[in-house]
């Protein structure tokens, strides 16, 4: 199990880290997902959905020195709190933040870590109270993939079986284009081939059949398919 978040798509809504604190029940100050923006304000802005990705070699388990972290068989990396002794060497370990501690103050008053179950509970008998008390709900166990990538309006999230997102993301790149010729009057606006003397000249495009822009196979986006 993975995740995989296209920043073309995303919009920075934060639907992904409402759904995750409202399905959960994280408590207060506690961010398991959380959305980033980089070169905010500049050309080239995009913005990522970041929580734990579920390393298939992960940092965090490599630095624990009381063993707490472990793979499942689905591959995603849970915690058990009963051993987590707090002291926040994963939170050091992790590239993208995810282990966090609940409480702020200094050493052992912080509590035990926290971070993404993939909406896969913990070490706790599946769907016990005990079990949704620590670690939150385990949708996986009921059939369902993670609330935030479920509850993303421009499914720029993916979550699931690696290589079933690895294809639905190779397909978007597939069939999306990059570049200049992707913005501008032309390709807004476009004439009919057959309107160039006639009504292009005077704002109007009229004209038989479709823009340039708007044919199928003359697509900016590629001649394969239609954006994705």
């Amino acid at each position: 199990m993975k995740f995989i978040c296209d920043t073309e798509r995303c919009i920075d809504c934060n639907g992904c880290a409402t759904a995750c604190k409202n399905e959960n029940e994280v408590p207060w100050g506690v961010v398991r997902r959380r959305v980033i923006t980089v070169n905010d304000g500049v050309p080239g802005e995009h913005s990522i959905s970041v929580a734990c990705m579920h390393c298939t070699n992960a940092p965090c388990m490599a630095v624990c020195p009381v063993d707490c972290f472990y793979h499942t068989e689905d591959g995603v990396v849970l915690h058990d709190k009963d051993l987590c002794i707090g002291c926040g060497y994963c939170f050091y370990a992790c590239p993208f933040g995810a282990p966090q501690f609940p409480n702020m103050g200094a050493f052992n008053h912080r509590g035990k870590m926290d971070k993404c179950t993939f909406c896969n509970g913990g070490p706790e008998p599946d769907l016990s109270e005990a079990e949704f008390k620590k670690y939150g709900r385990n949708r996986l166990a009921e059939g369902k993939l993670p609330a935030c990538a479920e509850q993303c309006g421009t499914k720029a999230l993916l979550g699931g079986d690696a290589n079933i997102i690895a294809d639905i993301y190779k397909a978007r790149v597939d069939t999306r284009g990059y570049g200049p010729e992707l913005w501008g009057w032309d390709i807004a606006y476009k004439p009919r081939p057959e309107a160039k003397d006639n009504g292009y000249n005077n704002g109007m495009g009229i004209g038989n059949g479709p823009r340039i822009n708007q044919d199928r196979n003359q697509s900016q986006n590629a001649p394969r398919d239609l954006p994705t």
